[in-house]
């Protein structure tokens, strides 16, 4: 503590001997580490501007330093001066050809700039000089990825999982890949020789938790997990993977002893909270879904997920004027997000704001047209409001994008009904029954009088023994 103190005091003295000169044109001498200290300094919080001046400045006392040509065209490619980076790369390689940090920057260029096969040599070049092969690797995977060659990225992560079984970035995308590919229910061999070969690899065993998690295999899932943490108890990683496949297999008092752990070990995070509210608002103990996902927007205030979360709980408690605001939250955060859109409209309806839900309800669907429930809810409104024209112009609207969806032929049904135009209801109801003859029920909440539910019937029951 009292060390981390000391060398933030002298940063802080160093930049304000260097401010001090920019600012009154004392004279000066900085050593070359001290300069490199300064440029990252600014580098770190984003100031790209006063980056680029101390790096010129730098570079007027040690104009073939290669570390001052990186930071420099680090600094030129934050501001998307790629070309100019790139010739400064160009001259760092004429004096030190051997330094993969000038590859690895290059490489970076390029893919900002979508040259991914230009990328890919700078990384490979990386890769001859590195000590890191892995990460060179890593980034040759992410580049082919990026080009969506994924037999190639495989092979790129699977050297990096090769050399490094811990690096979890090339285990995460490596699965992902392989999922994408159709391959990884074959991985599972692929891991276990790395089991075979070292059967005490907490990471071989996290890692083959996490593909038979994504194959649904869950129990396989567990026991996968549970050989990591009994290897490494301290294994916080599992224990949060653990906790997350005992929540999809609803076994919920053990998801949450699993984030407890996790908790314990590396203290609260806005994911463990958040995992913690999405069990509780499961087990339907809302008031404390709704703590945990407080907690998480506290630790992360643009963690729009638990936002949402939030704004689930109250809803289940029908308190729509509190969900309301939290669904804005996180509306905010994501604005092209259709449930968002959606649960805002739903809660704007049960507060009786009509105009706003509909507004809400016209972006939902505009994000997810094949949303069944978007075009249901929304229609509801008007018919609910007596203007029966409009909702069938809305059910028509949401039958052009999903012509075969049963339920829309059952609303339109009962919306005509409502609207006297009998005829047309029945070659409705006709089309509905053919598509999904079970689902009629919905029609009778539309229509509680027992005369009418008894016409109903009789023709749904006609329908049934013309068509058996």
């Amino acid at each position: 503590m009292a060390e981390n103190f000391r060398k933030r005091k002298e940063e802080n003295e160093l930049i304000k001997r260097f401010e001090d000169h920019l600012k009154n044109r004392t004279p000066f001498f900085f050593e070359l580490e001290a300069f490199e200290e300064i440029i990252n300094h600014y580098l770190d919080l984003g100031k790209y501007v006063k980056a680029l001046n101390a790096a010129n400045l730098a570079m007027d006392q040690y104009p073939y330093s290669s570390e001052l040509i990186l930071l420099k065209a680090q600094t030129l490619s934050n501001t998307e001066k790629y070309e100019e980076a790139l010739e400064l790369l160009d001259q760092a390689e004429n004096f030190q050809p051997a330094d993969a940090e000038i590859y690895f920057l290059k490489g970076s260029i390029h893919s900002l700039r979508g040259n991914f096969m230009e990328a890919i040599r700078e990384y490979r070049k990386a890769e001859l000089y590195t000590e890191d092969k892995d990460e060179a690797l890593y980034s040759i995977g992410l580049a082919f990825q990026s080009m969506e060659m994924y037999d190639e990225a495989i092979e790129a992560y699977k050297g990096v999982v090769e050399i490094n079984i811990s690096h979890e970035g090339a285990l995460y995308e490596l699965a992902y890949c392989l999922d994408l590919t159709g391959e990884l229910e074959k991985s599972i061999s692929y891991y276990r020789q790395f089991i075979d070969s070292d059967p005490y690899s907490q990471s071989a065993w996290y890692n083959l938790g996490i593909v038979y998690n994504k194959l649904e295999k869950f129990n396989e899932a567990i026991e996968a997990y549970e050989f990591a943490v009994a290897i490494e108890e301290n294994f916080s990683s599992a224990w949060f993977n653990m906790g997350n496949t005992y929540a999809l297999m609803e076994n919920y008092p053990k998801a949450l002893d699993a984030y407890r752990k996790t908790i314990d070990l590396e203290g609260p995070s806005p994911e463990v909270y958040f995992q913690l509210g999405s069990v509780y608002r499961s087990m339907e103990q809302y008031e404390l879904g709704l703590k945990y996902f407080q907690k998480a927007t506290k630790l992360d205030t643009l963690y729009d997920e638990a936002w949402f979360g939030a704004g689930k709980c109250l809803e289940a408690q029908e308190k729509w004027y509190q969900s309301l605001h939290f669904y804005n939250k996180a509306l905010k955060l994501d604005h092209e997000n259709a449930l968002y859109w959606k649960s805002v409209a739903v809660s704007e309806f049960r507060v009786g704001n009509i105009v706003s839900s509909i507004d809400a309800y016209e972006e939902a669907v505009m994000l997810d047209p094949e949303d069944i429930e978007i075009w249901l809810d929304w229609s509801y409104i008007y018919y609910d409001q007596g203007d029966y024209d409009k909702a069938i112009d809305l059910i028509a609207s949401a039958l052009e994008e999903s012509p075969d969806e049963p339920l829309y032929f059952y609303r339109m049904t009962a919306y005509l009904i409502a609207a006297g135009k009998y005829k047309e209801a029945f070659n409705y109801l006709e089309n509905a029954l053919i598509l999904d003859f079970e689902n009629h029920t919905v029609l009778f909440e539309f229509f509680p009088e027992l005369e009418t539910q008894k016409a109903l019937y009789k023709i749904i029951e006609q329908f049934r023994e013309n068509n058996h």
